[in-house]
């Protein structure tokens, strides 16, 4: 056999191989998740946390030239050596799409939040309705508290690497009633990339290599907090988009500080919101009075920034990340980010906000 077919070839038994897995969500909940994962993590952020850089964007730059120069050198030889040149790069793909699932992304195949929490997945537009109108005064009433009169936007008053440091506190208060959520070993920082990752519409992501969770540092502070909240939460295992939401809004409304608080349950409504939209175009209008002009101000800073920034770039890497997301289970693709509703409707049905 052509050796340059072996590693092509091991590419398609990794497809095959997952799918299989992903009928055995309890095996890969058992033995990877809780297993092998958190010991792997560990020795990742313990290696990598302290050092103040993201050495993982370090890693991606250094590893895109070298492929960029690759794809250079072989510029004139695509025509004739377009076999041997394929099977390169297939190669290539086969041991990053390895690593990529041994060192993190199996995470995807683990049982789902939903069966752990044993609550539905699906919600009404009354139900949705009653919890969006419960976030409201909730919001508000955190919002009041921050703030001299409800017309004023709450300013964050830290930090990025108090942010960080803050983040903890949530994920702690959060150990008590889930312990398998638990964070140790601190490891999140400022992407390197912000500003790419802007213009392709991220607020940050996780390195599943080094397993460092990278925040863009360019969003506004309301967004940040949230963000780090949800980066930290793919760091301990929680592979769903949907899922690594609705545990970032845990964290920071268990959080202590009313800043935190105030930035999951404002970042939650604003899905919400969205969401009856969804369900019924001008379904919000009659609530929207009902919200303070401050939390309003936070929602309209939020778009204006990527409103800003949107480009045919955005559009593009969406595209890629939602089929890439489908081809990693998360059927909804981009969709899974806002499905995280329907677990806090689900979540907070039987519990008081």
């Amino acid at each position: 056999m052509n050796r340059k077919l072996i590693l092509p070839l091991f590419l398609v038994v990794q497809l095959i191989g997952l799918r299989i897995l992903s009928l055995f969500p309890e095996t890969v909940e058992q033995i990877y998740s809780t297993g092998f994962y958190p010991f792997l993590a560990k020795i990742s952020r313990i290696t990598l946390g302290n050092i103040t850089f993201s050495v993982g964007d370090v890693i991606y730059g250094i590893a895109i030239f070298f492929l960029l120069r690759w794809f250079w050198k072989k510029r004139k030889t695509w025509k004739t050596e377009w076999k041997s040149n394929f099977l390169s790069l297939a190669g290539f793909v086969s041991v990053f799409y390895f690593l990529f699932n041994a060192l993190w992304a199996l995470n995807y195949l683990r049982v789902p939040m939903y069966q752990k929490l044993k609550i539905e997945r699906e919600y009404s537009q009354e139900d949705l309705l009653a919890f969006t109108k419960q976030l409201i005064v909730k919001t508000n009433a955190i919002h009041s508290q921050l703030v001299e009169n409800d017309s004023i936007k709450v300013n964050i008053p830290y930090s990025q690497e108090e942010i960080f440091q803050k983040s903890q506190k949530g994920y702690d208060n959060l150990t008590a009633t889930f312990p398998y959520l638990k964070y140790e070993d601190h490891s999140v920082k400022p992407s390197l990339l912000s500003l790419p990752l802007t213009y392709m519409g991220f607020g940050g992501y996780l390195n599943p290599f080094t397993n460092e969770a990278q925040v863009n540092d360019m969003v506004p502070v309301h967004n940040f907090v949230v963000t780090t909240a949800h980066e930290m939460s793919h760091q301990i295992g929680i592979g769903s988009e949907s899922e690594a939401n609705f545990v970032g809004f845990l964290a920071t409304t268990h959080n202590d500080d009313l800043y935190f608080k105030y930035c999951g349950y404002s970042y939650a409504l604003r899905y919400c919101l969205g969401n009856l939209e969804n369900f019924e175009e001008g379904a919000t209008k009659e609530l929207l009075p009902d919200i303070h002009p401050g939390i309003l101000k936070d929602f309209q800073e939020t778009q204006d920034f990527w409103d800003s920034h949107q480009t045919f770039i955005d559009v593009i890497f969406h595209q890629f990340y939602d089929k890439f997301l489908k081809i990693n289970q998360q059927k909804d693709g981009l969709e899974s980010y806002s499905k995280f509703v329907g677990l806090m409707v689900n979540y907070y049905e039987k519990r008081k906000l």
